[in-house]
């Protein structure tokens, strides 16, 4: 392949900046690269970025995604709580907004507030409609990324089988549209700007509920069908009964209910982190056994995949160290020696903005894909 989205993915990944690193990295002609090259500037996908010193030799023009091109509106749902932003198109946020809305207030609920939020957003930043290239949003469930429908059943029946399209259908049609679980839009914020140094990646986002994802060599692993990465709460001894959801037996959804049930006011797992910021023994008790059991879970899970990393995110997270040395602690109590050495268990880098940076990435990459970039300038040149 010799199209010009093959140039941009590498200007994109940073791999290659150059003319001389991007004839190096692609084995192309001279004639041919400068070409691919023309035709993205002509369209102001790219633009020129400066030069940067050759050795003593001539200054080497580098090139740049162009972030004027556009926006990108990027949407994380949580079981409790969503999250909203603006990025430019090299992924940089420009403004965010939140609420308590998420999973069990429905489809049609969600989508209404963040096109609400979203009109706000752009008449407050100076932006109208037409800036928007492109809309990114994590779901709290199995999703076919190639067709953007969920999957069933959901934890709430109102979203089994959703086309998430359909709730947007007043954008235009030429906007793309990327759609995927939460937890690997998290893991893809965390994989690309948190921790680009590691390839290979657990991410477990704790809320309500509990999400897990795996990056392998940089990548989202998503399954056959986008439900890869259910945990399962761990069996112990009942090895005749069918496996159950972690979430319903350790997650900010337990400690929810139990809290309720203590007379606590509790709705969502920020009020939760709320509760142990204030020192709250319950709460912080609470926090270390459901750390202790996704810790549990998490074991095979390493022992299989054998990453450099979990990373522990969602909004029980930014609990602090406590719940985190509680996953560290049950994890490398239970896992196979080799598989827990030089391990990293650590809290996500990204905090609150991993989810919105996720999405955005996930919406540019469809937005720069490299099949789709290059048939988009031919067709302008031809």
């Amino acid at each position: 392949m010799t199209g010009s989205g093959i140039v941009l993915d590498l200007i994109r990944s940073g791999k290659a900046t150059t003319r001389s690193d991007l004839l190096e990295g692609l084995g192309w002609s001279r004639v041919t690269l400068s070409r691919r090259l023309d035709e993205l500037l002509d369209h102001e996908i790219v633009i020129q970025a400066g030069h940067t010193s050759s050795g003593g030799g001539r200054p080497r023009e580098e090139f740049e995604v162009n972030s004027a091109l556009g926006l990108v509106l990027a949407v994380d749902i949580g079981s409790s709580h969503t999250r909203v932003g603006i990025t430019d198109v090299v992924g940089a946020v420009l403004t965010e907004d939140e609420a308590d809305i998420g999973l069990f207030d429905g489809p049609e609920e969600i989508f209404r507030w963040a096109e609400q939020v979203f009109d706000f957003l752009l008449v407050k930043g100076g932006w109208a409609r037409t800036d928007v290239r492109g809309i990114g949003i994590g779901v709290p469930g199995p999703v076919d990324s190639r067709t953007g429908r969920l999957g069933s059943p959901q934890l709430d029946p109102r979203w089994d089988n959703v086309r998430v399209r359909d709730y947007l259908a007043e954008w235009p049609d030429d906007i793309v549209i990327a759609i995927d679980r939460d937890v690997n839009v998290l893991a893809l914020g965390e994989a690309r700007f948190g921790w680009p140094e590691l390839r290979d990646l657990v991410v477990v986002k704790t809320g309500i509920g509990v999400g897990c994802a795996f990056v392998m060599d940089g990548n989202v692993v998503r399954g056959s069908r986008g439900g890869a990465g259910q945990l399962s709460a761990p069996l112990r001894d009942r090895l005749s009964e069918p496996l159950r959801r972690l979430e319903t037996v350790a997650s900010g959804g337990t400690i929810r209910d139990r809290l309720v049930r203590s007379g606590e006011y509790v709705r969502t797992s920020a009020d939760i982190v709320a509760l142990a910021d204030d020192g709250n023994p319950d709460v912080l008790a609470l926090l270390e056994e459901v750390g202790e059991v996704i810790g549990y879970a998490l074991a095979d899970v390493v022992g299989l995949l054998n990453p450099s990393a979990v990373i522990v995110g969602g909004n029980l997270a930014e609990a602090g160290e406590r719940f985190v040395a509680a996953v560290r602690r049950s994890l490398f109590g239970a896992a196979h020696v080799y598989s827990r050495q030089s391990l990293v268990v650590a809290q996500s880098r990204l905090a609150a903005k991993a989810g919105v940076r996720g999405a955005s990435a996930l919406a540019l990459d469809a937005l720069f894909d490299p099949d789709r970039i290059s048939a988009l300038t031919r067709s302008r040149t031809a």
